[in-house]
Protein backbone atom coordinates (compact mmCIF):
# COMPACT_ATOMS: atom_id res chain seq x y z
CA UNK A 1 0.00 0.00 0.00
CA UNK A 2 1.27 3.46 -0.86
CA UNK A 3 0.73 6.74 0.92
CA UNK A 4 -1.57 9.02 -1.05
CA UNK A 5 -0.37 12.42 -2.18
CA UNK A 6 -3.89 13.79 -1.74
CA UNK A 7 -6.86 12.41 0.15
CA UNK A 8 -10.28 13.76 -0.79
CA UNK A 9 -13.43 13.40 1.30
CA UNK A 10 -16.88 13.96 -0.21
CA UNK A 11 -19.86 14.36 2.12
CA UNK A 12 -22.58 11.91 1.15
CA UNK A 13 -24.64 12.09 4.36
CA UNK A 14 -26.26 14.63 6.65
CA UNK A 15 -29.28 16.81 5.96
CA UNK A 16 -28.21 18.47 2.74
CA UNK A 17 -25.43 16.70 0.82
CA UNK A 18 -27.33 13.56 -0.25
CA UNK A 19 -30.17 15.58 -1.77
CA UNK A 20 -27.77 18.13 -3.27
CA UNK A 21 -25.83 15.48 -5.19
CA UNK A 22 -23.00 14.31 -2.92
CA UNK A 23 -23.01 10.79 -4.38
CA UNK A 24 -22.87 12.16 -7.92
CA UNK A 25 -19.89 14.37 -7.01
CA UNK A 26 -18.16 11.36 -5.42
CA UNK A 27 -18.68 9.24 -8.55
CA UNK A 28 -17.51 12.03 -10.83
CA UNK A 29 -14.32 12.69 -8.85
CA UNK A 30 -13.54 8.97 -8.75
CA UNK A 31 -14.08 8.70 -12.51
CA UNK A 32 -11.84 11.71 -13.20
CA UNK A 33 -9.04 10.26 -11.05
CA UNK A 34 -9.39 6.78 -12.58
CA UNK A 35 -9.39 8.11 -16.16
CA UNK A 36 -6.05 9.82 -15.49
CA UNK A 37 -4.49 6.75 -13.87
CA UNK A 38 -4.09 8.52 -10.52
CA UNK A 39 -5.77 6.01 -8.19
CA UNK A 40 -2.40 5.16 -6.59
CA UNK A 41 -1.69 8.85 -5.82
CA UNK A 42 -5.07 10.38 -5.01
CA UNK A 43 -7.73 8.72 -2.85
CA UNK A 44 -11.40 9.74 -3.06
CA UNK A 45 -13.57 8.68 -0.09
CA UNK A 46 -17.10 9.16 1.17
CA UNK A 47 -17.35 11.03 4.43
CA UNK A 48 -19.99 11.43 7.05
CA UNK A 49 -21.51 14.81 7.73
CA UNK A 50 -18.94 17.61 7.79
CA UNK A 51 -21.25 19.93 9.77
CA UNK A 52 -21.61 22.43 6.95
CA UNK A 53 -25.25 21.76 6.12
CA UNK A 54 -26.54 24.20 3.55
CA UNK A 55 -23.11 24.53 1.94
CA UNK A 56 -23.00 21.06 0.44
CA UNK A 57 -22.08 18.99 -1.30
CA UNK A 58 -18.84 19.49 0.59
CA UNK A 59 -15.44 18.28 -0.60
CA UNK A 60 -12.34 18.43 1.62
CA UNK A 61 -8.80 17.88 0.33
CA UNK A 62 -5.98 16.77 2.62
CA UNK A 63 -3.18 17.37 3.44
CA UNK A 64 -4.04 20.81 2.05
CA UNK A 65 -7.01 21.36 4.42
CA UNK A 66 -8.95 22.92 1.54
CA UNK A 67 -12.74 22.90 1.88
CA UNK A 68 -14.98 23.24 -1.16
CA UNK A 69 -18.66 24.13 -0.92
CA UNK A 70 -21.66 23.59 -3.19
CA UNK A 71 -19.68 21.33 -5.50
CA UNK A 72 -21.50 20.04 -8.58
CA UNK A 73 -20.47 17.21 -10.89
CA UNK A 74 -19.64 19.86 -13.48
CA UNK A 75 -16.94 21.19 -11.07
CA UNK A 76 -15.10 17.86 -10.73
CA UNK A 77 -12.87 18.12 -13.79
CA UNK A 78 -11.71 21.59 -12.72
CA UNK A 79 -11.00 20.44 -9.14
CA UNK A 80 -8.98 17.49 -10.42
CA UNK A 81 -7.02 19.42 -13.03
CA UNK A 82 -6.45 22.64 -11.11
CA UNK A 83 -6.06 21.44 -7.53
CA UNK A 84 -5.44 17.72 -7.33
CA UNK A 85 -3.00 17.68 -10.24
CA UNK A 86 -1.88 21.33 -10.45
CA UNK A 87 -1.89 22.22 -6.72
CA UNK A 88 -3.94 25.36 -7.41
CA UNK A 89 -7.23 25.39 -5.43
CA UNK A 90 -10.41 26.36 -7.26
CA UNK A 91 -11.05 29.74 -5.65
CA UNK A 92 -14.71 30.13 -6.60
CA UNK A 93 -15.61 27.00 -4.59
CA UNK A 94 -13.52 27.67 -1.47
CA UNK A 95 -15.16 27.74 1.95
CA UNK A 96 -13.47 29.99 4.49
CA UNK A 97 -12.96 29.30 8.19
CA UNK A 98 -16.33 30.94 9.01
CA UNK A 99 -18.29 28.58 6.77
CA UNK A 100 -18.79 31.15 4.00
CA UNK A 101 -17.78 30.97 0.35
CA UNK A 102 -14.64 33.03 -0.19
Amino acid sequence: MSIYRKHVFVCTSGKHCPQAGGEEVLKCLRAEIASRGLKEEIRINKSGCLDQCGNGPMVVVYPDAIWYARVKPSDCQEIVESHLIGDKPVERLLLDHRGKLV
